[in-house]
């Protein structure tokens, strides 16, 4: 069976180590873009907004598919110090691209690319405030965009009516280990000085997208990755349920 984490433990920030930080979705952040979303993970904020193209790359031209592609960036004042923009390095960092790649697998993994049609969309996450959690506060706040912008073209008929592109939901979250306990949703603090870091993405049927799991000091061992994975799908389907919550609640206002 099974081990979990002692709920009686508090954290620096008063939560257990099964507590999400507060997380807050604000649908409609953008008056321009087609869906959007300002997510917060308590201080770690991301916009997340998506654009709707009616029309493919020109390798995907005539297949009947359609295509959902994403970005994510930093603010050069997200963090601590300011860093300085990657556009005027001249060069994206692999960070950077690593991240956006997998936002976009993230989204991808629960669109019918058939049933969204020759039409593309492109998800932009910019991180306005980093506290941890940058990667896993974009996918799930990208989703209530990306759901958001469908809705549009489904209104604007670039959708049909009966389709349905979107076949499952996707969120995801941090877990780690810290002082030999596991914790949910890791504020900076406790990244940095977490034994085992893990970022988690599945679906809202509890299926695995991607696991990315590092040992920082000690391996872990089986049991303790099985531990992370059941508190990080614990976590997940608390954030389904706060996508669902926001994208049943009105909207107030989209680009027209």
């Amino acid at each position: 069976m099974t081990e979990h984490p002692a709920p009686d433990l508090v954290r620096a920030d008063g939560r257990t180590p099964l507590d999400l930080r507060d997380v807050v979705i604000e649908r409609g952040w953008s008056a321009h873009a087609e869906g959007s979303a300002l997510i917060s993970f308590g201080r770690t904020k991301v916009l997340c907004t998506a654009s709707f193209t009616n029309g493919v790359p020109r390798w995907m031209t005539g297949q009947g598919k359609g295509w959902v592609t994403a970005e994510y960036a930093m603010l050069p004042r997200s963090t601590n110090t300011r860093n300085d923009r990657e556009s005027v390095k001249g060069r994206i960092g692999g960070r950077t691209h690593e991240i956006s790649r997998l936002i976009g697998r993230s989204l991808r993994a629960v669109v019918d690319m058939k049933a969204l049609g020759e039409n593309t969309i492109q998800i932009d996450c910019d991180v306005l405030q980093a506290d941890g959690g940058t990667r896993t506060a974009a996918i799930t706040g990208a989703y209530v965009a990306l759901a958001d912008a469908i809705e549009w073209a489904r209104t604007k008929k670039f959708i049909g009516q009966k389709s349905t592109p979107l076949i499952d939901t996707v969120a995801a979250v941090s877990v780690g280990i810290i002082d030999g306990t596991p914790m949910l949703d890791l504020a900076y603090v406790e990244d940095v000085r977490a034994e085992t870091d893990m970022n988690v993405v599945a679906t809202g049927r509890g299926l695995f997208v991607e696991v990315q799991g590092t040992a920082e000091g000690a391996p872990f061992d089986r049991r303790e990755l099985d531990q992370l994975l059941d508190l990080a799908l614990a976590g997940t389907t608390e954030l389904a349920g706060l996508q669902r919550a926001a994208l049943e609640a009105s909207l107030p206002g989209r680009a027209g």
